[in-house]
């Protein structure tokens, strides 16, 4: 039996989701105008319709996200909003807040956010109990994990995450934001603090790292291992990027459509696509290309060293050559052999002597020597004041203005291969229309059967003429043409039947289509793996609070966002570690002769300007903690009364 392996795009809009589509996605997961993770790109509903229409046609199918925790107020809000998204052809939602799952809604997949946090067996196993029929697991599983928790799931499908930017928190996990800004990533509006520069001191007050972005992580890529990820259970392959262009959607769903291409038609492979058509793209895909901090697999393969991008949470770039001179409104460039030549508009990047990224943009690109690869770069700041812009400097172009240009145009065709039979009838002749999944759909034309006065060219103007499917969604394979003899038909005629054919052929794969079935919850309900519920929970209103209850938890305390808690706690949990990054863990000394001993898991001080945390380190768990404090004009400015709620009826009754 063949499995079929879903590429799952993100969409800042319908236009990109349409995009993502026809460079081969098989689904795509876009925010609706309210209740999505990701503030600012929300959609209204006739948006995601137009989108769903065109996801359709190749039987892709489309995600929305309703992904943030709930206030009471906005229960009914999201419930209404669920409906309407049901009748635009939505065919299922990502939801984070459990007290979704208490409300009246319409037989639509719900889909686990990467918010609800889901890292073990159990928690997964729960999660499938209780109706989701897709999850995306943790960023931080390593691929025994992924089998483990693949061993313990039957009917709901695996989602993981191959690239994009890294969240540093385990998802749902991250406070940071809320305690010293009041925008809540758990309510959509992340402030990224995790990207800021941090000075690391110890115990001591040493300092370990100055000024350096010690919890910004590169980019996921997992470009070398989907054939591990779907040996360990995974069937949907998901691409980070809501707030992308179009041209990073466009060139990374293009890159892994051809990853996942190369799996799926390998000899002897048992996994299929989980959509139609096949992709011809106009140029060649390349994710180094797009904005990027460096590429890491993160833990797949188990814990390494060097995941973070500490230096800078900004794009470097690509390799485009070194500074030959400067001059006094010029710079001259020594171009690399691999590297395009650069143009009016790119911008270019360079490290300072301090190990800063520096950038400019080229105003003026000339060439002093195009055979010898010597251009002169007029930019667009003064020379002089470039920060270490001197002969010998490595140079790296962060945008190609070339590049850009090839993505804005269209950069791909998406089509469904079809077989083409004209049969004989007594009074004229039948079209029979096959796409490559078994649909089919017949046109009749009403034709006196005339002899072709040049039989040959009859022939291959009725396979021509049958053939010419350049503007809608399919492409002729084989064309067959089941005739006493070549008839003669006029070409308006012929290109009616045909058009008529495909128009039927699109009616019947629309009526085979089926909205994915809801999952189904098990009854009695199942009991949640624990029975004390934290601010981690991120519970915020009282119907998620019923839920747990309903599912055997005894105490069950509000969100962080409620406020309750304003003493110390722990405002990011992440697998990430500062001290192993940074060489000064415990384990990467065992063994080595005069160190060993010597190292241990102390607390690190965190600072940036007047905000000092601390570094907890869990080292049974291999985690580090965040800890801090809610800043006090963030609970001045707070307008939500708090939520009080610990014991469950469950415990009380």
């Amino acid at each position: 039996m063949r499995v079929a392996l879903e590429l799952l795009a993100p969409a800042r809009d319908a236009d990109i989701g349409i995009a993502a589509i026809d460079h081969g996605a098989d689904a795509v997961y876009i925010g609706g105008p309210a209740f999505g993770a990701r503030l600012h790109a929300g959609n209204s509903v006739a948006d995601i319709e137009r989108l769903a229409r065109h996801a359709h046609r190749y039987h892709a199918r489309v995600f929305v996200t309703l992904n943030t925790i709930l206030g009471d107020d906005e229960l009914e809000p999201a419930r209404k909003l669920t409906w309407q998204l049901h009748d635009a052809g939505v065919d299922a939602l990502i939801v984070q807040d459990m007290g979704l799952l208490e409300l009246d809604l319409p037989p639509m997949q719900l889909h686990a956010s990467t918010q609800t946090d889901i890292r073990t067996p159990s928690k997964a196993r729960f999660l499938q109990d209780v109706g989701f029929s897709q999850m995306v697991l943790a960023r931080e599983l390593t691929l025994d994990q992924v089998r483990e928790v693949a061993a313990q799931i039957d009917r709901a499908t695996l989602e993981f995450f191959i690239h994009g930017a890294l969240c540093v928190a385990y998802s749902g996990q991250c406070y940071i934001s809320h305690a010293h800004t009041g925008r809540s990533a758990n309510r959509g509006s992340c402030s990224q603090e995790c990207r800021l520069p941090y000075t690391v001191k110890d115990a001591q007050g040493r300092i370990v790292a100055h000024d350096k972005h010690v919890l910004s992580l590169k980019d996921n890529d997992q470009s070398a291992n989907l054939r591990a990820l779907a040996d360990a259970g995974i069937r949907s392959f998901k691409i980070e990027g809501r707030y992308k262009d179009v041209g990073y959607v466009k060139n990374v769903t293009a890159h892994y459509r051809q990853l996942l291409d190369a799996l799926i038609d390998a000899p002897g492979s048992h996994w299929q696509r989980a959509s139609s058509g096949r992709c011809e793209f106009l140029f060649a895909p390349d994710p180094a290309r797009n904005f990027n901090r460096s590429a890491t697999d993160y833990f797949v393969h188990g814990r390494q060293q060097d995941i973070g991008a500490f230096d800078t949470p900004k794009h470097a770039g690509l390799p485009l050559g070194e500074v030959l001179r400067v001059g006094a409104d010029h710079l001259d460039l020594q171009l690399d052999a691999s590297a395009q030549p650069p143009a009016n508009g790119d911008g270019l990047t360079w490290w300072d002597l301090q190990r800063e990224l520096q950038g400019v943009q080229i105003n003026v690109a000339r060439p002093l020597d195009a055979g010898a690869g010597q251009w002169r770069l007029f930019p667009n700041e003064a020379v002089a004041h470039l920060k270490d812009l001197r002969r010998g400097v490595a140079l790296y172009r962060n945008r190609d203005v070339a590049w850009d240009r090839q993505l804005e145009r269209p950069s791909a065709h998406r089509r469904i291969p079809v077989d083409l039979r004209l049969d004989e009838l007594p009074d004229g002749f039948l079209l029979t229309i096959t796409d490559d999944e078994g649909h089919q759909a017949q046109a009749e034309l009403a034709h006196p059967h005339e002899a072709a006065r040049q039989p040959e060219r009859s022939q291959a103007s009725w396979r021509e003429g049958l053939s010419r499917l350049g503007n809608t969604i399919f492409a002729p394979r084989e064309v067959e043409l089941a005739l006493s003899e070549p008839w003669f038909v006029p070409s308006a005629a012929l290109n009616g039947l045909r058009r008529e054919a495909v128009q039927s052929l699109e009616t019947s794969r629309e009526a085979s289509r089926q909205r994915p079935p809801r999952g189904e919850a098990i009854d009695p309900p199942v009991p949640y793996p624990d029975d004390h519920l934290s601010y981690l929970a991120n519970v915020y209103n009282h119907r998620a609070r019923d839920f747990y209850a309903r599912h055997g938890v005894r105490v069950i305390e509000p969100a962080y966002e409620s406020h309750e808690v304003t003493g110390e706690a722990s405002l990011m949990i992440t697998r990430h570690c500062v001290r192993y990054s940074l060489s000064l863990c415990p384990k990467q000394a065992k063994g080595v002769t005069g160190v060993q001993g010597t190292l241990r898991a102390d607390p690190l001080v965190l600072q940036s300007g007047d905000e000092t945390m601390t570094l907890r380190f869990d080292c049974k768990a291999c985690e580090m903690h965040v800890v801090g404090r809610i800043r006090p004009n963030v609970l001045q400015q707070a307008h939500e009364a708090p939520l009080r709620f610990y014991r469950s009826t469950a415990r009380s009754a």
